[in-house]
């Protein structure tokens, strides 16, 4: 477990006061955005980052380095505390930019989706391509990301990310792309908006799951995919060496009879999360009737959110976890994640 340092606050040169937007504060954590160099490595700090956009000199606009760490790196510890010191500053009335890397920002959204629970976004946003490259998109998708936190119609947003010119709810975002610069995207309930040219739109309003009180992220969940002829020996190890399971079903929420006895058992012993392989994931309710289609696996003991991806799943069961909740509470906290 790393330390974290005591943050302290780095006012932009280029701070003044705007009364029609809110403040802006970036809080850089590494990533991407911040490498540069023949073999990319973190090289920028906050404010340097904040020195390539003249675009925001006059706005109301703090730079804060609280981490320099390709994401790969970050621990649930790193994670937790990011989400905090993100909510923290959102909930005094800042609009809040945090960039970090794109390899686990699915999982630093979500966790800060289910920790916040304030008025002011907090707008996650990074690079696909370092800052030395040709064609590097950190910069643009930087001003993006300051321009929608400091918006007035941005309020009640909750947490989302800005990449690529558009702005996905943190809860069902997903990365698309490993290289491109349209590196996310929400193939389940799509963008929310779009920024052009410093102008915000925004056509709904993401569905915000009620804030955990997550005091910790010490236990230990598997994901377990399953596939073609799957004898459910994974799943039966993750059950019994783990605190929690998320189980990747196949389709609308199907698996072999094998794994299907598996996952009743695994049900029984930990709380178990189901979602699906397809990107466009959802959970059919009583389709098929074969052995192991979706009424199998509704009935199982285990807890379906086909609308979480597998990582954004995994983050929420840790969080649930940490929060203290049992299986009734988990099902309620993640009721959202699911038709009705």
């Amino acid at each position: 477990m790393r330390d974290h340092p005591a943050v302290t606050s780095t006012p932009s040169s280029r701070s003044t006061s705007r009364a029609a937007t809110r403040p802006v504060r970036v809080l850089a954590a590494g990533g991407t955005i911040a490498m540069r160099g023949e073999r990319a490595v973190p090289a920028l700090d906050a404010s340097e980052l904040v020195e390539q956009l003249p675009q925001v000199a006059g706005f109301h606009l703090e730079a804060e380095t609280v981490l320099s760490l390709p994401s790969t790196h970050l621990t649930l510890t790193d994670a937790l505390y990011l989400a905090r010191r993100a909510g923290e500053a959102a909930s005094g009335g800042e609009g809040i930019v945090l960039t970090t890397g794109t390899d686990t920002m699915e999982e630093v959204a979500m966790l800060c989706a289910l920790t916040y629970g304030g008025e002011a976004p907090i707008v996650i946003t990074g690079a696909n391509r370092p800052g030395s490259a040709p064609g590097a998109d950190g910069p643009a998708n930087l001003l993006d990301a300051i321009i929608l936190a400091r918006a007035p119609a941005a309020a009640g947003l909750g947490v989302i990310v800005a990449f690529g010119g558009e702005v996905h709810p943190a809860t069902t975002v997903r990365k698309i792309d490993s290289t491109g610069p349209v590196a996310f995207g929400s193939p389940t309930a799509g963008p929310v908006g779009r920024i052009v040219e410093g102008r915000v739109w925004l056509h709904s309003n993401p569905r915000r799951p009620a804030p955990l009180r997550v005091e910790r992220l010490e236990q230990r969940v598997a994901t377990v995919p399953t596939g073609l002829g799957d004898d459910g020996a994974m799943l039966r190890y993750a059950a019994e060496s783990h605190d929690g399971v998320v189980l990747v079903a196949l389709g609308a929420g199907h698996l072999s009879p094998p794994v299907l006895g598996e996952l009743r058992a695994a049900a029984e012993r930990v709380p178990v999360l189901i979602t699906c392989r397809p990107d466009r994931s959802s959970m059919l309710f009583s389709t098929y009737g074969f052995e192991g289609a979706e009424r199998d696996l509704r009935a199982s003991g285990a807890i379906c959110v086909p609308f979480l991806s597998p990582a954004a799943a995994r983050v929420a069961l840790l969080c649930a976890l940490g929060a203290g909740l049992d299986r009734t509470g988990i099902a309620d906290a993640l009721a959202a994640f699911d038709a009705r």
